[in-house]
């Protein structure tokens, strides 16, 4: 069954194709060919049906604005125009044969390019003719024609506008006589072979003589001008116009007012250019309102990157024109490179948008806020089925004048950029800035010295902030286009109804009753605009007869018709009023409404000059879309083509793009601001390329433009990611900063993150750049991800480079990066963090335990750690030995990452740097907690294993040194004797430990044992973290698993059965299920499961075994395997005093030897080994059975007690002699060491033992 249509629409209706991306960018977003909805119409072809003769002034209307397309067509060649001679191959001496036919080439080539210059030629002494030809008509005595009109005015402005554009760049691209002297040349070799060449010789010299002289265009016109009869009527006519509409600020847009601005100093060369009345002029406009012009725009903006000075102009065409140069007053205004400094602050303040930021902000808020409210009345007023009739209209009428002032705004702000630019380019930078990347060049194009270097920081903050301000207003204008335009139609049908039915009846009756030529007027006015249809007093146009003038006046009431006028009637009306007000004799004093002889009473003629300009501003109303397309064009920032000439290359480097330029200082700056407005400067570019496209109609510019816009995009996409990880990390390692270090310091408030706000950004999921549809979001989501590899590779490269102990900065390092991720996260969908670090650890595998920190971990115990660092247990920490190193470990230097890539501000950085410096020169337990957490518990395991191996084969490679050490020692050892006293217990225990020859073996022992030592007491730490990890754990999960302190010490459950979680979950799943109101109990029953499981899982981890414990097992299992060569079983079943070599005697008499060494050698210090060998020593000894054995025949003890016994007698008769004996020094030192160290030993042994192998 179909869908009835209105069910459709309604259902239609319903969906919301809006989304949540905000309006950053503006309305040139699309190239089209078309770029605007509607088009003013230029043809005038439904004048005639009005009977005003008017035919011929209509006529020369459309023939001057058929000029003026072809005309801009001519300049946009001009202005683009590129030497060709630039690209021509130069032959090398072998090819000089080839000459002839490169000169062919050549001429072939440059002939297409002068063949366009000749059809400019021809074409301006067309135009000129033609212009010439309308004032000459309008300048007789007798009036044969109606006219001009205002339209017929702005015509002859915008053709004489073209025309001075025309001579303007003839007279600045030097790349045009270049290229013709090029042409001459060749024709000159080629055309030596041609027969009748004095024609094509005749059109040369008459085009040299067209590109030499300087402003020939503007020569030819005044010749054409005066050639039969003067002008100076129709020109003072026209200066008159000029002033007027620029002092009354006439021109509702820029472009206007800038082609009055650039015409009038030629018309008032013009018309004083003439032998008679060359100072009539004067009388009808007074030379200080000219002046006054002149002065306020010094500058006058005529290309993209090309401008006019009036005070130039006349000081140029003076030479050109005898009588002009007779005016001193207007010659000696100064340009702008002459403008004293006393005025050019004041034109500074004038000219430059910083300047005036203040009121443009205060503009832009307040029209803002009331273009929003009239949309807001305006959709209630279309939601309302039965609306009041004046209500409506009031509704509709303030939006009419809201939007007529939006139009206002934008033009007067658009003018000012374009006016600004003028002015940087008239006033280059003197002295750029030196940069340290540009220490070697002194020389710099004059398109920096007028751009990159000639705005400053706070200038290119206005710029972008008034070209947002243009765009946005432009932007919300534009979206409510079909929601206005009927209530713009209406109201314009409104005021053109009011004012020919209602106020032209009362002046009828009152002021023209007796005048019947005004009346006529009058009447005409009523007939071509009059919309008697809407009217609802008066049934038909008959009851408006002259004859019905006596009847009563009544107020005439109107229906609300969308029905605009057309631009003919438009133009019919402005001309019945201009004759109504003249008298149709524009030339009198005083201007159009300023003539006091019209005999017209004040309060009428103020209606009529009223609804006069209100009619000029209709027809850009009526092309509500073309208007705010012209009016928020800002194209022409990017132009440059005449410094390109000047500069003489073929393109700038993307630094010198005003446009880039706009964008890089919102992103070295960083302005909270300004972010949300870091695309608008793309739309300069799309609008330069609609530009290019368009109105240049030049390929080769939108492929420029195209190639800078690809390069801009990606390093904006760069930067901004850079940018936005930069300020999330900063965030991040501010909030890891221990508080008490940014409360210690006294600039603390430095390592606090400014806000920055990158929502709308984020959001930005179709950006309009050349027609293309960018997804940024998707874009920067890709690049994130690929900075946080790059960042981790990067950390994990540096730690690889590094010892053991960056291992904490490593830890503090990703942390903040997983921090980071977290906050971008929010927003952006990137890839898991730990699949990120696992992918650059090559830790991906299922089956895979290693990672490349666990690898560089073993290895650098491995090659570094285990032999060159060493243990000093007071501290639990390990150092680096200070005596050099047992293995030498090569290391790759670290390279140096972007500065985003440690902290984000170099503050941060600095900071974590100097708290990382804390743990760099030892190893502890908070390197062992970083250790724990980087490798967790699937590559931790792999680490013990490894280690633990190690232990075990430096066990076996011990052996056969052990027995080579054994074997050096005599057959019989007995005790030490307390008869020869020290000195004879010293020598014999040198007699026991002949060693000697073995120095290598017992230095490689006691280096084997030292790492046996290390790697069981870095078992002990990590031992200790785990515990204390568990321990936490333990206290978080205790009280949701029952778990309660019993009364002998020990945990028990005080559930049987269940624990608090699952009784709770189960709890709240029967309730749930058993109410029938509930949708999906299954999700609730799988819930309670869950809980069971995890209880399960939670109780299974309390029971975690030690790592110190298996450590020691497995120890002792390597031990085990070489019993019988360290541990033999006694003979007799005693323990055998004399002959014993088990691994106590050796690690006695290595201890021995050891210590000895250390006083008669000082380099030999405990420095080298530290702790770990005595760990290593006394662990063995227990583990074998041996500490009992040590205790008893340690020689060190045995030598101790004999020390005590000799000590009281050595106290009571110390000679002078003895004491003074080096025998007597060296052995009271060795006793010391003795003493000071050996205790030591045995004390941290008992704590080792007790404390960590009771269970064991």
């Amino acid at each position: 069954m179909a869908i009835p249509v209105e069910e459709a629409i309604a259902a239609l209706s319903t969906f919301s194709l809006e989304d949540e991306q905000p309006d950053v960018q503006g309305l040139a977003v699309l190239l089209s060919s078309e770029r605007y909805a509607t088009n003013s119409p230029i043809e005038y072809s439904d004048v005639a049906a009005y009977r005003l003769s008017l035919g011929e002034d209509t006529k020369a209307i459309n023939q001057l604005n058929t000029l003026i397309q072809e005309g801009k067509e001519m300049a946009s060649l001009l202005y683009t125009y590129r030497s060709c001679v630039k690209a021509l191959p130069q032959l090398p001496d072998s090819m000089k044969h080839s000459q002839a036919d490169l000169y062919l080439e050549t001429y072939q080539v440059l002939d297409l390019e002068m063949s366009r210059l000749r059809e400019i030629q021809r074409w301006q002494a067309s135009a000129a003719s033609k212009l010439a030809a309308d004032m000459q008509r309008f300048s007789r005595p007798e009036r044969l024609v109606n006219g001009p009109t205002i339209t017929h005015f702005w015509s002859m402005l915008k053709l004489l506008d073209v025309l001075l554009q025309l001579d303007h760049l003839k007279n600045a691209k030097a790349s045009i006589p270049n290229d013709f002297s090029w042409y001459k040349r060749t024709f000159t070799q080629v055309s030596s072979q041609w027969q009748d060449t004095e024609t094509m010789r005749e059109e040369l010299d008459d085009l040299q003589i067209f590109l030499s002289t300087r402003w020939a265009i503007l020569l030819n016109l005044h010749a054409e001008m005066f050639r039969t009869n003067t002008v100076e009527d129709i020109l003072q006519v026209l200066i008159v116009f000029c002033v007027e509409s620029l002092e009354l600020d006439f021109a509702l847009l820029y472009p206007e007012r800038h082609t009055l601005l650039r015409v009038l100093p030629v018309l008032v060369v013009l018309a004083t250019s003439s032998e008679k009345e060359s100072e009539s002029l004067y009388k009808r406009v007074k030379i200080n309102r000219l002046l006054s012009i002149f002065k306020n725009d010094p500058v006058i903006p005529a290309f993209p990157d090309l401008h006019l000075s009036p005070a130039a102009i006349l000081k140029e065409l003076s030479s050109y024109f005898q009588n002009f140069s007779s005016q001193t007053r207007l010659l000696s205004l100064p340009a702008p490179h002459e403008i004293p400094p006393r005025e050019l602050q004041d034109y500074q303040r004038h000219y430059l948008i910083l300047n005036h930021m203040g009121t443009i902000r205060a503009e832009h808020d307040d029209f803002s806020i009331r273009f929003a409210s009239a949309m807001n009345q305006m959709i209630t007023l279309k939601s309302s089925d039965s609306a009041d009739n004046d209500w409506s209209r009031d509704i509709k009428g303030n939006m009419y004048d809201i939007v007529v002032e939006g139009f206002q705004l934008l033009s007067r702000w658009t003018g000012r950029i374009w006016e600004q630019c003028a002015w940087k380019f008239s006033r280059p930078c003197k002295e750029p800035p030196i940069s340290d990347s540009q220490q070697n060049t002194t020389t710099f194009f004059d398109y920096e010295k007028v751009v990159r270097w000639n705005y400053t920081a706070e200038e290119r903050r206005a710029l972008l902030e008034l070209i947002g301000y243009i765009k946005s207003i432009g932007l919300m204008m534009q979206h409510c286009d079909t929601l206005v335009s009927e209530a713009l139609w209406e109201t314009i049908h409104m005021e053109v109804q009011d004012f020919v039915q209602d106020k032209l009846d009362t002046m009828l009756r009152t002021t023209f009753r007796k005048k019947k030529d005004l009346s006529r007027i009058l009447s005409d006015m009523r007939t071509l605009s009059a919309d008697w249809m809407a009217n609802t007093s008066k049934a038909d146009p008959e009851q408006h007869s002259l004859h019905q003038e006596t009847e009563e006046m009544r107020q005439n009431t109107f229906y609300p018709r969308p029905v605009a006028p057309t631009a003919a009637q438009i133009h019919c009306l402005q001309f019945l009023i201009c004759e109504l007000v003249s008298g149709g004799n524009m030339r009198k004093p005083g201007g159009l409404f300023g003539n006091s002889g019209s005999g017209i009473p004040v309060e009428d003629l103020k209606q009529l000059e009223t609804f006069f300009y209100k009619l000029s501003f209709f027809l850009h109303i009526l092309d509500y879309t073309a208007t705010i397309g012209t009016l928020t064009d800002l194209g022409f920032l990017w132009f440059r083509e005449f410094y390109l000439e000047s500069s003489r290359v073929i393109q700038f480097p993307i630094e010198c793009s005003l446009p880039w330029m706009l964008v890089d200082h919102v992103m070295e700056s960083q302005d909270a601001g300004l972010l949300e407005s870091i695309l608008i400067p793309f739309d300069l570019y799309n609008d330069s390329a609609q530009h290019a496209l368009t109105c240049l109609k030049q390929r080769f510019l939108y492929d420029e433009i195209e190639a800078e816009v690809d390069l801009c995009f990606d390093l904006l996409a760069q930067k901004l990611n850079e940018i936005i990880f930069t300020y999330y990390k900063s965030c991040a390692a501010s909030t890891l900063l221990d508080s008490s270090f940014t409360y210690a310091c006294d600039d603390g408030e430095k390592y606090f993150v400014k806000p920055l706000r990158f929502d709308a950004i984020f959001k930005l999921r179709r950006v309009m750049v050349l027609g293309r549809t960018i997804d940024l979001r998707s874009l920067i989501t890709q690049r994130m991800n690929k900075i946080f590899r790059e960042n981790i590779d990067f950390l994990l490269e540096r730690f690889e480079n590094g010892d053991l102990c960056g291992v904490v900065e490593l830890q503090q390092l990703l942390d903040i990066l997983e921090l980071t991720h977290q906050s971008i996260s929010r927003f952006l969908e990137l890839d898991s963090y730990s699949l990120m670090l696992s992918e650059m650890q090559e830790n991906l595998s299922l089956v895979s335990y290693s990672s490349r920190i666990s690898s560089q971990i073993w290895s650098e115990m491995q090659t570094d750690f285990l032999p060159n660092f060493i243990l000093c247990n007071t501290t639990q920490r390990f150092v680096r030995s200070i005596k050099g190193t047992h293995h030498s470990s090569q290391r790759s230097s670290a390279s140096t990452g972007k500065p985003y890539f440690y902290c984000g501000s170099h503050d941060l950085t600095m900071a974590y740097q100097g708290l990382a410096g804390l743990y760099r020169d030892f190893f502890g337990v908070p390197h062992m907690f970083a250790v724990v957490k980087l490798l967790g518990s699937r590559s931790l395991p792999a680490i013990i294993r490894a280690l633990l191996d190690h232990i075990s084969s430096k066990i076996t490679g011990m052996v056969p040194k052990i027995t080579a050490l054994q074997e050096a020692l005599p057959k019989s050892i007995g005790l030490l004797s307390f008869d020869g006293g020290i000195a004879g217990c010293q020598k014999i225990i040198h007699e026991i430990l002949t060693w000697e020859a073995k120095s290598e073996v017992k230095t490689e022992v006691l280096h084997d044992l030292k790492e046996i030592g290390s790697a069981l007491y870095w078992m002990s730490i990590l031992d200790i973290v785990l515990r204390q990890i568990d321990t936490t754990q333990f206290m978080q999960s205790a009280p949701w698993l029952g778990l309660v302190p019993g009364n002998d010490g020990q945990v028990k459950h005080a559930y049987s059965d269940s624990t608090p979680f699952t009784t709770l979950l189960s709890a709240a799943t029967n309730a749930v299920t058993a109410s029938p109101a509930c949708p999906n109990p299954s999700t609730f029953l799988v819930m309670s499961k869950q809980a069971e499981a995890a209880s399960l899982l939670y109780k299974s981890n309390l029971n975690s075994g030690s790592v110190l414990e298996y450590a020691l097992a497995f120890t002792s299992a390597a031990l085990d395997r070489h019993y019988s060569k360290w541990s033999a079983t006694p003979r007799t079943g005693f323990i055998d005093i004399t002959t014993s070599k088990d691994f106590y005697r050796i690690f006695s008499g290595l201890q021995y030897s050891y210590l000895e060494e250390s006083i008669n050698n000082p380099s030999k210090k405990q420095e080298m080994l530290g702790d770990s060998v005595a760990w290593a020593g006394c662990t063995i000894m227990y583990l074998l059975g041996q500490q009992q054995h040590f205790e008893l025949f340690d020689f060190s003890y045995q030598f101790l007690n004999v020390a005590e016994v000799e000590s009281a007698t050595v106290s009571h008769y110390q000679s002078s002699e003895r004491t003074k004996s080096p025998n007597f020094l060296q052995v009271r030192s060795f006793l010391i060491v003795l003493i000071l160290e050996l205790p030591f030993y045995w004390f941290r042994l008992a704590t080792f033992l007790y404390s960590n192998l009771i269970s064991f």
